[in-house]
């Protein structure tokens, strides 16, 4: 399944600062719908997920209902996405 969306990036506070991009309800939903056959437990979902020119692989944490993506840093240095940006993401779901 590939999706297309945009998100305001966020920052989650735990042992380190991280960047996440909120997935959008109605793709949340979309996902959730094939959550069971994609995830890998905790109901993380693998997925490789493309910002500006940078293609990375991670995994969707699973957050009030909805899903986040988290931004590795190399990703936020090579296309300059910072807390309050807009970002336009292209994900795959999946390994």
């Amino acid at each position: 399944m590939e999706l297309e969306f945009t998100a305001v990036a966020v920052e989650w506070r735990g042992p380190a600062p991280f960047v996440f991009l909120p997935v959008p309800p109605d793709e949340s939903e979309l996902i959730r719908e094939s959550a069971a056959e994609l995830t890998y437990g905790w109901g993380v979902i693998p997925v490789e997920a493309t910002v500006g020119g940078t293609t990375f692989t991670t995994s969707l944490f699973p957050r009030d209902g909805a899903y986040l993506l988290p931004v590795k840093v190399a990703v936020q240095r090579a296309e300059g996405v910072a807390v309050g940006d807009e970002v336009p993401v292209r994900m795959r779901l999946g390994r």
